[in-house]
């Protein structure tokens, strides 16, 4: 089996399977719910799945339970090869999630609001 081919059977069954977590965030950033953006879920960018992805402002959210206090080297590498890719990565917590839920749709829009467009028009070109 391809690479590809194999994280894409892998998102699929991350979508089936996401964490409590995960979808209590999805109920809130779901169906452009979050300022008319989309967000896809359990999402295939390159060797990694990120949780959630808006493509058009290239913002990454990701939802960490206790076991990335473990794999804190991991998520370092990760997210510094998908800022490179120029996106941004917002990780929250489980507790922050399920506790703060206002709090993080806050971050999470003020990010979507302020982030620059990946291609901005040229300069003589915007409004």
């Amino acid at each position: 089996m391809k690479s590809g081919k194999k994280s894409v059977n892998i998102a699929r069954n991350l979508r089936k399977n996401f964490t409590d977590t995960e979808r209590y965030l999805w109920k809130y950033i779901r169906r452009n719910q979050l300022e008319g953006f989309k967000f896809r879920r359990q999402q295939p960018i390159g060797r990694y799945i990120v949780d959630f992805v808006n493509f058009k402002r290239k913002i990454v959210i990701e939802v960490d339970g206790g076991q990335h206090a473990i794999e804190g080297a991991q998520d370092r590498k990760r997210d510094k090869w998908l800022r490179g890719e120029g996106f941004e990565v917002l990780r929250f917590w489980d507790h922050d999630v399920l506790e703060n839920i206002e709090g993080v749709l806050e971050v999470i829009r003020d990010t979507l609001l302020l982030s620059p467009h990946p291609n901005p028009l040229p300069q003589g070109e915007r409004e």
